[in-house]
């Protein structure tokens, strides 16, 4: 009887013990799993991540103004499944950490930028306008495109590459290089796709191109590189960056530069390239205040170490339409040929 007793306390023990064993391992994955979804969910004016380009990284800050949104517009032509929104936004120039008389600037280096010396201090050429080319305009991701219809939402049918000329970065260079040729500054532009069929190695392929070029036309003096960029928000939904000259709808553009600051050694004429960055973005400043978002100094090279006039300029993201990508290209080169012109 005894012997019976001290089993039916055991087994009265053991079964205490799974359940309580039981309840915590559910507790245990319940609150995991809680603090994992609270951790995912990021608000929608929080933190930005961003599509990773070689050599390429743009930061989106606080004073990112939202700009009105127009409801929700999907054009009946898209095909697919929603995937996400598309937000637009304007990054104000004028709250940039550094700023000089119509020009600011975001300094990502350990560099000290004097941006007064640099817009006094004089450039290492002139424009001459003759037959000779002075401008050479190449696109180190070529494929780089935009959506074709203004909308609020984009679907599994989008693509940010497209091989189509018309719709891709061949399309903006096209722009500015009649604006400047028009302008009597003899300008070359090359359409080789540096970033097809391999992405990696882009920057390896263009740098040929243009030493290529500045071989066959030692002419040449500026050498502009014409991207456009890509935004996120949160997991899915992505943002233009637009703002309104004259009364229509311009992408936003950005000047990249690279400098000899972190791990690069061997850039040591960046100030040069710098110098013409400062000239430029003060012109587009002074015809079409807000196009500009401030100018990037970075820690790289972009290929700007091939010579002394070089510029990377991004127009808008991938959620820009092509319109305000137009628009954009059209007003840089106005910018461009009247800066140009004054270096004769």
């Amino acid at each position: 009887m005894r012997k019976n007793s001290g089993i039916s306390r055991l087994m009265c023990v053991f079964t205490v013990c799974i359940a309580l064993i039981s309840y915590n391992a559910y507790s245990f994955c319940f609150k995991g799993r809680k603090n994992e979804a609270e951790t995912l969910q990021i608000p929608a004016n929080g933190v930005f991540s961003f599509e990773e380009e070689e050599e390429t990284e743009t930061v989106i800050t606080e004073e990112s103004k939202p700009q009105e949104q127009s409801g929700e517009n999907i054009p009946a032509s898209t095909d697919g499944s929603v995937k996400g929104k598309i937000i637009s936004r304007y990054i104000s120039p004028y709250n940039a950490p550094l700023s000089y008389d119509g020009v600011y600037m975001k300094n990502s280096t350990d560099l000290a930028v004097d941006i007064k010396g640099l817009l006094e201090s004089p450039l290492t050429f002139k424009i001459k306008k003759e037959d000779s080319p002075q401008v050479l305009i190449v696109h180190t991701h070529t494929t780089e495109t935009f959506i074709l219809d203004e909308a609020d939402y984009y679907t599994e049918a989008f693509s940010s590459r497209t091989r189509e000329t018309d719709k891709n970065m061949v399309s903006i260079g096209k722009i500015v290089a009649e604006k400047l040729n028009n302008a009597g500054i003899k300008t070359l532009h090359d359409t080789s796709e540096h970033d097809y069929p391999n992405y990696t190695g882009s920057y390896s392929r263009a740098a040929k191109t243009i030493n290529s070029y500045l071989k066959k036309y030692p002419s040449i003096k500026v050498v502009l590189d014409l991207h456009r960029d890509a935004v996120s928000s949160g997991e899915s939904d992505k943002v233009k960056l637009v703002t309104e000259i004259e009364g229509k709808k311009a992408a936003q553009v950005m000047l990249v530069m690279g400098s000899q600051s972190g791990s690069v050694t061997d850039f040591p004429n960046w100030k040069e390239n710098l110098k013409l960055a400062v000239r430029l973005q003060q012109k587009i400043e002074q015809k079409y205040p807000t196009l500009a978002r401030p100018l990037s100094l970075m820690p790289k090279k972009y290929n700007e170490n091939l010579t002394t006039g070089s510029l990377l300029i991004e127009f808008g993201t991938d959620v820009n339409t092509l319109t305000e990508a137009h628009y954009s290209a059209l007003l840089v080169g106005n910018a461009l040929a009247e800066l140009l012109t004054g270096l004769t």
